[in-house]
């Protein structure tokens, strides 16, 4: 596919004379064209893989897309705009049928034939979405779109009564994160979520995350905590050392890592609560100085993330733990959850290990979990990988991200998530510290009630676990009542304001 980056230019400042008209659109079919062979060169690498016909045409329009996003349409958004015409800038799911619409519109504005699409084929892909959106994430209540899924705690394994109030909340979906609890109370978590649906008349697919190769720390010496501050070192070592009163040491559980080190690099603990850089490399591993923390301090802890941002971890994606739970979650889970998935062979790895456990049974749907900027980059092959062969639907880890790619990226990167998902067809869930003051306090701060509201156009948002969880559904489940009368993905809808009824006295 070629790489032309160049701006498509605005043929006037203002389009209004018949000329006009005919720059626009001999501009706009320029375009087409070029994106149209672009896009068939990409579609046809992808071809052979895919054996879903119902992904074969999200993975069509993928193609289209990222082949038209490599050029700046901006100038010719403001050609268009000026006739009234769509902008282009709400077509994810639809981008070829729209410009088609659009050449359309231009050739009857110059006296031409003009050939519509049909309107079904602009409704077909978020068609998609919606099927998928039902199939992993389940239904709805209270007439909103938004799913929300619920991080089941262990007290899901041993009280259903609590689980029945998550239901009747409005939870969706739950999750269970297999780094944590064992098969007895994943099977006692399960069985209260099914009994729990039944009861409520409602359908709540069930996640088991797979924990995948996150690195963690493994040892800390001396032995109890250190509370570090900004301008503090330690050490980061292959093997724990013998005891030393210089510095505090820490080891982690993918040592290889500590060879790839580089003086200046920087390393994120605790999802960004410490912040470190790499003075010094040494025999047996790395000095670093904290260059973020509170001011309060914050102390290291045994089995908290560390990132490596700068670095392409090149380890296995499913660990001993991961296969050993392997045949339960094949048998148990509506939905497989891949964390730290960042290659393509890192989801056959995945497909070919639940499918010695699955029988006669389809693969189950896949939810990919985007964490690192490697996956970010891989994300239509990692979409057309999972896609071509199961249900696929994608989640924005925005706690590990956010940490792998920088603070400041998040907010571009999550938005360019969904589109290119929209593109493909396929749903999102928005993750990470959604409302997380509330659930831990019982009181919302004002930013994170925002940040759910943004959420709401992705297909869920995903919450975890905390003391005022079923408040924090019911707390959610209003916002996302109130924003679907207003936005659906990227589209305003022009509902009727309640904020100024009646006349307005000055």
């Amino acid at each position: 596919m070629s790489e032309d980056t160049s701006t498509v230019s605005d043929p006037s400042p203002c389009v209004t004379t018949p000329q006009q008209i005919a720059a626009c659109r001999s501009l706009l079919n320029d375009y087409s064209a070029r994106i149209e062979s672009d896009s068939n060169a990409l579609f046809a690498d992808w071809q052979m893989e895919i054996e879903r016909p119902e992904f074969c045409t999200g993975a069509r329009n993928l193609a289209f897309y990222l082949a038209a996003r490599h050029h700046d349409l901006t100038g010719l958004q403001s050609s268009l705009s000026v006739l009234g015409l769509s902008s282009l800038g709400r077509a994810e799911s639809h981008l070829r049928q729209s410009l088609a619409a659009v050449s359309a519109t231009l050739d009857g504005l110059s006296g031409l034939p003009a050939n519509w699409p049909e309107p079904s084929a602009l409704d077909a892909g978020l068609a998609q979405i919606t099927r998928d959106q039902a199939r992993f994430f389940g239904d709805y209540p209270d007439k909103r779109n938004t799913r929300i899924m619920v991080t089941m705690p262990p007290q899901g394994a041993t009280d259903p009564g609590f689980v029945d109030q998550l239901v009747e909340a409005g939870a969706s979906c739950f999750r269970i994160n297999c780094a944590h609890d064992g098969p007895e109370a994943w099977a006692a978590m399960i069985g209260n979520i099914r009994a729990a649906a039944q009861k409520a008349g409602r359908l709540c697919p069930v996640l088991m995350d797979i924990a995948g190769p996150k690195c963690r720390i493994e040892s800390i010496s001396p032995g109890k905590s250190t509370r570090l501050f900004r301008g503090d070192r330690f050490r980061l070592l292959a093997k724990p050392a013998k005891k030393s009163k210089r510095l505090p040491s820490i080891t982690i559980t993918f040592p290889d890592i500590v060879t790839k080190l580089q003086p200046g690099l920087q390393i994120w603990i605790d999802d960004g609560k410490i912040g470190a850089r790499v003075v010094e490399l040494t025999d047996d591993g790395a000095v670093l100085e904290v260059t973020v923390v509170a001011d309060k301090g914050k102390k290291l802890k045994l089995e908290k993330g560390i990132n490596f941002p700068a670095i392409d971890l090149d380890i296995e994606h499913l660990t001993v733990t991961d296969l050993a739970i392997l045949p339960f979650v094949a048998a148990h889970a509506d939905i497989i959850g891949c964390s730290f998935v960042q290659r393509p062979e890192d989801i056959r790895g995945l497909m070919a290990e639940l499918g010695k456990h699955r029988g006669e049974k389809p693969p189950q749907p896949l939810l990919l979990k985007i964490e690192t900027g490697l996956a970010v980059r891989n994300l239509p092959r990692l979409i057309v990988q999972a896609g071509s062969h199961q249900p696929v639907a994608v989640m924005i880890a925005r706690g590990d991200l956010a940490m792998e790619i920088g603070t400041e990226r998040l907010s571009e990167v999550q938005e360019e998530i969904l589109w290119l998902c929209e593109a493909a067809h396929i749903p999102v869930v928005w993750a990470t510290q959604v409302l997380e003051t509330l659930l831990k306090t019982g009181a919302p701060s004002r930013a994170e009630v925002t940040d759910a509201a943004m959420g709401q156009r992705a297909e869920c948002i995903m919450l975890n676990k905390g003391p005022y969880i079923a408040e924090t559904i019911r707390f959610l489940a209003g916002i996302l009542r109130r924003m679907d009368r207003h936005q659906f993905k990227k589209t305003a809808r022009l509902s009727a304001l309640t904020s100024w009824r009646g006349p307005q006295p000055l």
